[in-house]
């Protein structure tokens, strides 16, 4: 029976503009993240990796994809979005190619994450969403930076491995950081994720035992 329980919320259907709107804004999002930079060593401190992990934890996979391409897309063909300013194919065979190559692989993976979490409280949703951040840091972000470092700034894998541990303390707190943001967009526009949308709203239809 259905009359004792309060109708379950209709998930939004996926709108193409606001879509490409979202995508267009998280694209510019990563390019702010990016310009202003600390030049250490082969690999500038920027927020990029805040704003990509952003893009996926609060788009999802495909739009925060997408975000991350048109990100790489507008610097490849001359806006100065990259790091200091930087633009063109210049950064693409530079020592943070692999930095670069990775970005758009880390927000597919934690949008794929975090589309697939269940609701929860603020807290358990927020520690989940940090957990999805960071898988997608360590599998694509690290591994392929560090391979970037040896291969075009004449590293050995040991000496790029050092190098980009020292990015893990504040790569942590942009990773605290991602969770408590997209923790708060989620709650304030829960059909945001239409997976994890509907998904509560067959929880909610659920009749109770």
């Amino acid at each position: 029976m259905t009359g004792n329980h309060p109708a379950a919320p209709r998930p939004s259907r996926r709108r193409p503009v606001t879509d490409l709107a979202l995508i267009a804004v998280f694209a510019a999002l990563i390019a702010a993240c990016s310009v202003v930079s600390i030049p250490i060593g082969a690999a500038p401190i920027t927020l990029q990796t805040f704003a990509v992990l952003l893009a996926g934890a609060v788009l999802g996979s495909a739009r925060g994809l997408l975000a991350v391409l048109l990100y790489l897309a507008l610097g490849a063909i001359g806006l100065p979005v990259f790091a200091g300013f930087s633009a063109g194919l210049a950064p693409f065979a530079g020592p943070t190619v692999g930095y670069l190559v990775s970005f758009p692989l880390a927000a597919w993976l934690t949008g794929f994450i975090v589309e697939r979490l269940p609701r929860r409280s603020p807290a358990i949703d927020g520690a989940l969403i940090f957990a999805a951040a960071l898988v997608g840091t360590l599998v694509f972000t690290y591994t392929l930076g560090v391979l970037g470092l040896a291969w075009r700034a004449g590293m050995t894998l040991g000496e790029a491995f050092l190098l980009n541990l020292g990015f893990v303390p504040l790569d942590l707190v942009k990773i605290v950081l991602v969770a408590v943001v997209a923790t708060a967009v989620h709650r304030a526009f829960p059909d945001l994720l239409p997976r994890r949308a509907a998904s509560a709203a067959r929880d909610l239809a659920s009749p109770a035992a």
